[in-house]
């Protein structure tokens, strides 16, 4: 008899404790908690009856959807065909799909591995009904040792360990599910980023390198990615800026190229053009200070915390805002940062305006790698 009046069962002995198994330990267990069950019943009071059998059946194929649905979206992911196409193009029906059955088959998988768990849950878990008495203090090893027993018996209560095809099914789901998910982070590792280097397609550059000496003008985003519509200094008002990307001559005609450079993530560039008052403000950068021409600045839109886009501007402050992380930057001081997460300046590319059709173009690629750190990165 405790001091409160209930009574305690009497506590084994070490070596009593030894010779226990796990059933009487899981019984003294919920006896020590001052659990009583109420109700235990046996979902499956008769073995092996066809409705049994059709329930395991049941689980075991929704564990199978999640592993079949698994590896479609691996399959998908790594092999369908991702490269843009354009419209009326042969192929483009294929590429349009590649994003709808990610999703599908990635979503497809993850709910049929929660579906097989709740059936199995319900199917096959005693629904028992227990009272338990509060307590307070911590856990004894006694509690420790016996909690353990406890778990293993309605391990064993829920008869997983004899449905063997669950088992399997469930297995073959939750992996290749866990697998899909690990290709996510572990993608973006198989192509050495470093392959191409001295190429536009490398970390150190952009869109905005210039092969074989043609230059790369200043291109407005018209909604249509067939359009090309150069930027010339007239067609911007004082403090205002404008989203603009690369174009080259020589891909009037390449309608995949003109899409791929209104889609490619570094790409994107503000050109501001500063109000003669405030142009008398601007700090230059060293090694910068004939980057701009006249009013006009461009810098990279790829925010230097974390690459969100840099898509507001205040014409009043000349302060470039990143709406993702609050970061700002002084876009009368080389677009340093002087609010936020931001550490480093934005990347500023060098403009002039080309002497034969007036329109701007880059004097250069960025002499500076655009958007967050990487480990090669020293700034």
């Amino acid at each position: 008899m405790s001091a409160d009046g209930k009574d305690k069962p009497e506590l084994p002995t070490e070596a009593e404790l030894a010779e226990m198994d796990r059933d009487e330990l899981a019984t003294l267990g919920m006896k020590l908690d001052g659990v009583e069950l109420v109700e235990y019943p046996d979902p499956w009071p008769v073995k092996g009856t066809r409705a049994e059998k059709r329930a395991e059946r049941a689980v075991a194929l929704w564990f199978a959807i999640a592993a079949l649905s698994g590896l479609a979206f691996l399959v998908a992911f790594l092999w369908w065909p991702w490269k843009y196409v354009a419209p009326n193009e042969s192929g483009y029906f294929a590429y349009s799909l590649y994003t709808p059955v990610l999703g599908f088959t990635l979503g497809l998988s993850i709910v049929a591995v929660g579906v097989g768990v709740m059936m199995y849950t319900k199917k096959f878990v005693p629904h028992e009904v227990a009272v338990q008495e509060r307590h307070d203090g911590g856990s004894s090893e006694l509690d420790k040792k016996t909690i353990v027993a406890q778990l293993s018996h309605s391990g064993t209560n829920s008869t997983i360990a004899r449905r063997s095809m669950i088992k399997r099914a469930a297995g073959a789901g939750v992996g290749v599910v866990g697998l899909a998910a690990t290709v996510f982070p572990i993608a973006g590792l198989v192509r050495n980023p470093h392959a191409k280097a001295d190429g536009k397609d490398g970390v150190w550059h952009t869109g905005w390198k210039s092969e074989n000496g043609e230059r790369v003008f200043l291109r407005r985003n018209t909604g249509n990615p067939h359009d090309v519509v150069l930027v010339k200094p007239g067609d911007l008002d004082a403090g205002s800026m404008e989203t603009v990307f690369p174009f080259r001559k020589s891909e009037e005609h390449d309608q995949h190229a003109l899409s791929q450079a209104l889609k490619r993530g570094d790409n994107p560039v503000m050109l501001i053009r500063l109000r003669t008052e405030d142009a008398r403000k601007v700090v230059k950068h060293e090694g910068q200070e004939d980057f701009n021409y006249g009013d006009f600045y461009a810098y990279t839109k790829i925010c230097s915390h974390l690459g969100c886009p840099t898509s507001l501007y205040e014409q009043r402050t000349n302060r470039i805002l990143c709406p993702c992380h609050q970061s700002q930057f002084d876009a009368l001081e080389y677009a340093k940062p002087i609010f936020g997460p931001a550490t480093r300046k934005l990347a500023q590319l060098p403009i002039a305006v080309d002497e034969e059709t007036g329109y701007f173009y880059a004097r250069s690629d960025f002499i500076e790698a655009v958007g967050p750190a990487f480990w090669e990165r020293k700034s």
